[in-house]
């Protein structure tokens, strides 16, 4: 670890913090509930303080949400779904109009700095613009009977009560990538956000709100229920809620999958990640350190798509460690608002301490840490947990670098031949998000082949973080095999129906059966 101790940070005041909450709340239109008896905290990791008390709800208010989304669904499944996109359209065109809002907010509640929070908020009206396009595009298909006279055929149709639970890292734009979908598809939606992310749920909503109201639509498609696991596991239990998307971590989903599965269903979960790039001898260097720096350090570590380990060719390892070194010696870390951070702070002190404690196993397991691991002072918040990226070398893949740490943490290891780099790229529990850097076509071609990498989500030349909306979104293993987003993810929103259609005067049965 580094031996300097960083200088304290200045941050902007828990004071100023609510000031602009408040004034990005006000232009959103947000009504804030009554304080009850029982609040939950909205803070900010930038102080490490609280901001407003915000009520959790019950679970019989959850059980109120459901039933409130259930019979707007009635009316809703049978709007036509170009009608229903014009919806969506209107939501896209208020996130675009208050995305410096919702960015702000995004920045106060988990700590993004800015060019990022500004980044999710795009990525919200990005979907809006697909789900726009998709909803005159909900086909199916029509295939040939061995019967003549027939026509086989499938149709999609609405689901129903789509309940989504989103973590704190993602806080509009997890929710916004199965909302725009579920509604082109006639769907209504119950969001059971992080609640260290309560305000910003409650500007999405209050945007959605509005443009169901301008549009004519039901009350109720979207119902935002603010809430602690416990409260929420009535979302995961009602057999109203016919899907439930889920993100969050990998025990997270062993608990919430299983009683989605006993009551017969559906589940689309997007649990945890354990990402790698492969680093090949041919690799253009000036390409990897980029995309590692920005996918390793980018949101502080804390996105399920960082990168946390880097499989490198031993003929480039030392210069490869140089160099990212030297780039993390230029991060600055400090309040996501101020121009110029590139880090901001974990989500709190707890968050810090599991990195501490994984950085201590990697030691005990032979690694050295090459750089950073140092917590920043900050002026007036003493709990406030500012980090520095680090970067750790591993003699081998230990338990410790098989498990995912949500924190700023990437660790190098060596590989010699390429069938080896594939078998430690693979040798993890998740199977999320995956990367090469190689000039070399062959190696690029085996990655993505079926004996390649394992991921959902395989990169050439490219870090593991930031996927467009236009591909589907997902992973493999315990990452949970769900997908969201693009591509022909909107399936997992509807239900189908295979038609066949007798427009003959005959009845022939199929396989050449006969009842007469």
């Amino acid at each position: 670890m580094t031996s300097t101790t960083p200088s304290p940070l200045k941050v902007t005041s828990t004071d100023e913090l609510r000031t602009r909450a408040r004034r990005a709340l006000d232009r959103c239109a947000v009504v804030l509930p009554p304080e009850s008896t029982v609040n939950l905290r909205a803070r900010t990791p930038i102080t490490g303080e609280n901001l407003f008390a915000y009520p959790q709800a019950s679970a019989d208010d959850v059980t109120a949400a459901i039933a409130a989304a259930r019979t707007a669904f009635a009316a809703w499944r049978v709007v036509p779904a170009p009608v229903r996109g014009a919806v969506v359209k209107r939501l896209g065109a208020l996130l675009a109009e208050h995305k410096a809002d919702l960015a702000e907010l995004i920045s106060i509640e988990v700590g993004k700095i800015s060019s990022e929070a500004l980044g999710e908020v795009q990525e919200m009206v990005d979907i809006c613009d697909f789900a726009v396009g998709l909803s005159r595009q909900l086909d199916g298909r029509t295939m040939p009977s061995e019967r003549p006279g027939h026509r086989l055929m499938e149709t999609w149709h609405p689901l129903g009560v789509v309940g989504v639970i989103s973590a704190f890292n993602f806080p509009a734009a997890v929710w916004s990538w199965n909302t725009a979908l579920a509604l082109v598809c006639g769907d209504t939606v119950v969001w059971k956000p992080s609640p260290l992310a309560a305000l910003t749920a409650a500007a999405c909503s209050a945007l959605l709100d509005r443009a169901a109201a301008e549009c004519g639509a039901p009350d109720n498609l979207n119902v935002l229920v603010v809430a602690d696991a416990e409260v929420g596991a009535a979302l995961v239990d009602s057999p109203d809620v016919v899907l439930l998307s889920a993100t969050g971590s990998e025990r997270m989903g062993a608990a919430v999958g299983p009683r989605v599965a006993a009551r017969f269903g559906r589940a689309l979960l997007e649990l945890g990640g354990n990402n790698a790039a492969v680093v090949t001898a041919s690799a253009d260097l000036d390409i990897a350190v980029r995309g590692i720096v920005f996918a390793a350090a980018g949101t502080a570590g804390q996105r399920c798509t960082t990168m946390r380990r880097v499989l490198v060719h031993e003929s480039v390892v030392d210069e490869l460690t140089a160099r990212i070194a030297d780039a993390y010696a230029g991060l600055v870390v400090g309040d996501p608002l101020a121009a110029g951070t590139l880090v901001g702070p974990l989500i709190d002190a707890r968050a810090y301490d599991r990195m501490r404690a994984a950085l201590d196993r990697a030691v005990a397991d032979g690694g050295e840490i090459v750089t950073g691991g140092a917590r920043h002072e900050v002026e007036g918040s003493p709990t406030a947990a500012y980090v520095d990226p680090a970067l750790v070398r591993m003699p081998a893949q230990t338990e410790i670098v098989r498990t995912e740490t949500f924190a700023p943490i990437l660790y190098m290891l060596t590989y010699t031949d390429f069938s080896e780099a594939i078998e430690l790229h693979n040798g993890v529990p998740q199977g999320l998000s995956s990367a090469i850097f190689t000039r070399d076509q062959r190696e690029a071609e085996q990655f993505m082949a079926a004996d390649g990498s394992d991921c959902g989500i395989v990169n050439v030349n490219i870090g593991t973080s930031g996927a467009e909306i236009g591909g589907a979104f997902g992973g493999e293993k315990t990452t949970g095999g769900g997908r969201e987003s693009g591509s022909d993810a909107w399936r997992a929103y509807m239900r189908r129906a295979t038609n066949t259609v007798n427009y003959s005067t005959e009845l022939p049965l199929a396989q050449g059966v006969t009842f007469s």
